[in-house]
């Protein structure tokens, strides 16, 4: 199974570079690696140039945010699978995505997902929380629980099938994707139990107090587009979920 792989980056010339390396390391050996750059000024497109013709396919061009920028990679790749790696993130090590392939196999899964580690910024081998995703049950977006977007791989059919990242969500595009995918529809996801991604603190939904509130409430949108409702306690207890991940940094089981 081929595997496309998708990052998205404006002006990340000082990170862009890390997440390339940890895709282009990979072991597995049919990776289509899509960069979408949104016209970046600070010398993000150089960089990226650099790698030649390792980058299967480079497209930079104004967009319209980054889940337009998103939907673009979707449906340029020619995959089976498809990964997102945002700019600032990487791999964990150089067997993620042969794990991943393996795990779809082994469950005949539509979607395969697992853990995150947050980093500081400057200095990624240094975690300050581990996201542990545990195994999905039926009704767990009910609880609060949703898997980590980054590790979240999807068959090509599925977006295919149920459609794209909706743009009008400027902070939980994210979250309504795998909503839609998980709960509403039901596809066969699996878990792969091992941190999958190093995640950079500071992204678009929790670099601000401002921007945590608005995913909030966007949260809430999420279910309303799609005609579900939550429970009373749904939206109180995802974020409430995210305070184990403080507590488990210090005793991470990182595989």
């Amino acid at each position: 199974m081929t595997v496309s792989i998708i990052t998205v980056v404006y002006n990340g010339a000082d990170t862009i570079a890390d997440a390339i390396d940890s895709v282009l390391g990979q072991t597995y050996p049919m990776i289509e690696y899509i960069i979408i750059d949104g016209n970046s000024t600070d010398g993000t497109q150089a960089i990226i140039a650099g790698y030649g013709n390792r980058i299967s396919q480079f497209v930079s061009e104004p967009d319209k945010g980054l889940y337009d920028a998103m939907n673009k990679g979707i449906q340029r790749a020619t995959g089976d699978i498809i990964g997102i790696l945002n700019a600032d993130d990487l791999y964990r090590h150089t067997e993620v995505i042969s794990r991943i392939v393996d795990t779809f196999s082994q469950y005949q899964a539509d979607a395969v997902y697992g853990d995150l580690v947050y980093s500081q910024r400057e200095s990624p081998e240094r975690i300050m929380r581990y996201w542990r995703a545990g195994t999905y049950r039926p009704g767990a977006f009910l609880r609060g629980w949703m898997p980590p977007h980054p590790t979240f791989f999807v068959k090509s059919n599925v977006y295919q099938q149920h459609g794209y990242f909706t743009t009008t969500l400027r902070s939980a595009a994210d979250y309504e994707l795998m909503l839609r995918f998980v709960h509403k529809h039901q596809i066969q996801i699996a878990y792969l139990n091992e941190v999958v991604v190093v995640m950079r603190l500071g992204g678009v939904s929790n670099s601000s107090l401002t921007n945590r509130l608005r995913a909030n409430r966007e949260d809430r949108v999420a279910w309303q587009m799609n005609g579900i409702r939550p429970g009373w306690f749904t939206l109180w207890l995802k974020p409430l979920r995210k305070i184990g991940q403080f507590w488990q940094r210090k005793h991470p089981t990182v595989r």
